[in-house]
């Protein structure tokens, strides 16, 4: 990358929504396959720009359907629901039965959207599976529930298949009441004491145990104990460097510093590129998914839990 990031030095994420800007930008030079900070132009306006813009770039580049780690414009378009700049890519010769990570298409996953009739399927191309379908709905349906949850700082342990008792003695917690916890939930951070209390609420599918001010819940000795025998998605949602999550299964944690509600990796699976559309900058929801949790509404994250517990 040059000097000038390509002609592109100080276009912020509006700044391609802004079509005089970026036309003047072409017209002193800068170049339309050259990256800016994060990726290829055409790939930035196609998530954060206008159809003017996408098309304007679209027009300039050599090929419509280069890729930037792995994925086409097109595909980000889509994965991100602009679809404007979708149909706008498409009218410039962009492919949407491009197969791209874990199997998927752009237009295959546009099927699992608000708009299923955005391209027309073609003859041959397969649609959503019985499954897909399901996951779907059920996708939309936790999303609506857990609604728009304010949640930087919790902890969450997501625990398939037990209860909120089975996971109290699993802990070996001991319940919390009174004087104490409310004085300790009034000021939960004022000591380390804080971080010892968790809530506890069963749920459709399981249970989840909840810290809505520390880390607890994802820390690898809970999420050990009680995974044993389940499997278990634990998420903090850190405020200095965002959603961590993690996954424990029959007692011992397989994975960490996974990016639940991020876009997915380029050897995902099928179901988890799914997962990471129908759950796009919703973590909560993806972490309880995960596990099969099938929340009403976010009582269980948000509180007040079924039960306050103190970790030993």
């Amino acid at each position: 990358m040059t000097s000038n990031a390509g002609g592109w030095a100080g276009m912020g994420w509006k700044g391609w929504a802004d079509y005089d800007r970026v036309r003047q930008c072409l017209e002193q030079g800068a170049d339309p396959e050259e990256g800016w900070g994060a990726g290829r132009p055409l790939h930035l306006a196609a998530v954060s720009g206008s159809p003017e813009v996408v098309i304007e770039l679209a027009r300039r580049v050599a090929d419509v359907d280069a890729l930037e780690d792995g994925t086409t414009a097109l595909w980000e378009a889509v994965m991100n629901d602009r679809l404007d700049n979708a149909w706008a890519l498409v009218k410039q010769g962009a492919d949407p039965w491009r197969t791209s990570i874990g199997g998927w298409s752009p237009g295959r996953l546009s099927l699992a959207g608000l708009t299923p009739d955005l391209f027309v399927l073609p003859e041959g191309e397969r649609g959503l599976s019985e499954a897909e379908r399901a996951a779907v709905a059920e996708g939309r349906r936790l999303v609506a529930a857990l609604g728009d949850l304010s949640y930087e700082g919790t902890g969450l342990a997501c625990v398939a298949g037990i209860d909120a008792e089975e996971a109290v003695r699993r802990l070996g917690a001991t319940r919390a009441a009174g004087e104490a916890l409310d004085e300790l939930l009034e000021q939960p951070r004022a000591s380390d004491e804080g971080l010892r209390i968790v809530g506890v609420t069963t749920v459709p599918g399981g249970c989840v145990v909840t810290q809505p001010w520390g880390y607890a819940p994802d820390d690898h000795g809970v999420l050990s104990r009680l995974s044993i025998g389940t499997v278990c998605y634990g998420l903090y949602a850190n405020p200095k460097s965002g959603n961590q999550g993690s996954i424990a299964r029959d007692g011992v944690v397989e994975i960490w510093d996974l990016h639940p509600g991020g876009p997915a990796d380029l050897d995902a699976t099928a179901e988890e590129v799914l997962a990471s559309y129908l759950y796009r900058h919703s973590a909560v929801a993806y972490s309880c998914a995960f596990a099969g949790l099938r929340l009403t509404d976010a009582r269980a994250v948000q509180g007040p839990p079924d039960i306050w517990v103190e970790l030993p």
